[in-house]
This record gives C-alpha cells, sequence and structure tokens, in this order.
C-alpha cells in the first residue's frame, strides 16, 4: 500500500510541474497574475497533497530513502511529459543531464 502512495505521489508531482510550466509559458497582464492564477495554486496545492503523501507513506512504513529513490523517476517522467504535452525537444544536454542525476542517485544510494 505505501509503495502505491509513494508511486502515485510521483505522477502527482509529474502533473503539478507540467501545469506550473504550462502557466510559465503563459503571458500574463500584470506581474502578480503570474504567481495567482488557477495553473499556479493547483500546481502547487498538488504538489502539496504529494508532499503530504509522501510523509503519510513514511509514516505506515515505507523507508525515506525509498521514498526518494522511487521519487527519482520525475527527473524521467517530467521531461517525457515536457515533449508529449508541449512538444519540448529532448536535446543531447538534457539527456546527459538526467544521466548524471540517475547515476548520482544510484551511487548515493549504494
Amino acid at each position: 500500500m505505501g509503495y502505491l502512495l509513494v508511486i502515485i505521489s510521483t505522477l502527482m508531482g509529474a502533473v503539478s510541474q507540467m501545469m506550473l510550466k504550462h502557466s510559465a509559458r503563459q503571458s500574463y497582464s500584470a506581474w502578480w497574475r503570474e504567481y495567482i492564477n488557477i495553473w499556479v495554486i493547483s500546481g502547487y496545492s498538488i504538489m502539496v497533497l504529494s508532499l503530504l503523501i509522501n510523509l503519510w507513506a513514511i509514516h505506515i512504513g515505507v523507508l525515506a530513502q525509498e521514498v526518494s529513490i522511487i521519487e527519482c523517476i520525475n527527473y524521467l517522467l517530467i521531461p517525457l511529459a515536457a515533449w508529449l504535452v508541449f512538444k519540448e525537444p529532448v536535446t543531447k544536454r538534457k539527456m546527459v543531464a538526467i544521466g548524471i542525476i540517475i547515476v548520482g542517485v544510484i551511487v548515493f544510494f549504494l
């Protein structure tokens, strides 16, 4: 049950990032509207809910280290979602950065 919660939380994190990216791609008439709009408020709300789900999963027995490992899936999901939703190119530089992050995670947890 706990691991399923962490996976759901990870997916929610990716969705919240896409909502924030959608907001960042728009232009607004006033500077404050960049921060006070439905996309930003919803994105951060989902992000907070994702955090609370992770804390609940840790409370019911999932190790914090395991949560961290599963959450690293976001480093793959977010560029993939940006490519699918916003047609952002996945450049060599992004692939190298993702690779470095993954190697760092592996080294850290070994």
